[in-house]
């Protein structure tokens, strides 16, 4: 029994030796603090200073840079007090959208609908510019990341709305207001 335990003692010691011999060679992970994350504001400093290239692969036709010159640019306040900033690229038709922890490089894309719709497909993020509101929602995560967002312009179109609401499609009959009497801002 013995000779048995010395045995095997003698054919493990290689393997901790070998173990121990590789440890050393591996990379030292660095010391992030007790959570190993960034505090908020530095990752919030490191994400401003990363550049987001626009995919080069991705061309825009003349209709979608006439869309791009209907984007509202600037700050827009959104509900609860968020915000999205909406910059443009230097390259043309291209924006960066970016609220308090996210931002995106967006360009825009046909929509059936009328309605302005920038996207980033890389990281699967999507602004919707309607009339009255727009938000940003996270194709990725499957949530709206801002919503109710308006600009001056869809603040005053949305009042307008109030005032004289256009006829529901449901209705058989057409309504005091026509269509064309009340035009969407920047159409």
């Amino acid at each position: 029994m013995r000779s048995l335990l010395i045995s095997l003692a003698i054919a493990v010691t290689p393997a901790f030796a070998l173990a121990q011999a590789e440890a050393p060679d591996k990379p030292a992970k660095p010391a992030l603090g007790k959570n190993k994350k960034l505090a908020p504001s530095a990752q919030k400093a490191v994400e401003e200073v990363t550049p987001i290239d626009t995919d080069p692969s991705i061309k825009l036709n003349d209709t979608d840079l006439e869309t791009a010159k209907r984007v509202y640019v600037g700050e827009i306040p959104c509900e609860l007090g968020a915000k999205v900033s909406i910059k443009p690229l230097k390259r043309e038709g291209f924006f960066m959208v970016s609220t308090k922890n996210h931002r995106f490089a967006m360009h825009p894309v046909e929509s059936r609908t009328g309605a302005i719709r920038l996207e980033d497909p890389k990281r699967g993020a999507m602004w919707l510019q309607l009339g009255n509101k727009s938000m940003l929602m996270s194709q990725k995560l499957g949530q709206r990341l801002a919503d109710e967002c308006q600009s001056p312009e869809q603040v005053t179109y949305a009042e307008k709305l109030k005032a004289n609401p256009l006829p529901s499609i449901l209705d058989s009959t057409p309504g005091p207001q026509s269509t064309s009497t009340l035009k969407q801002p920047g159409s």
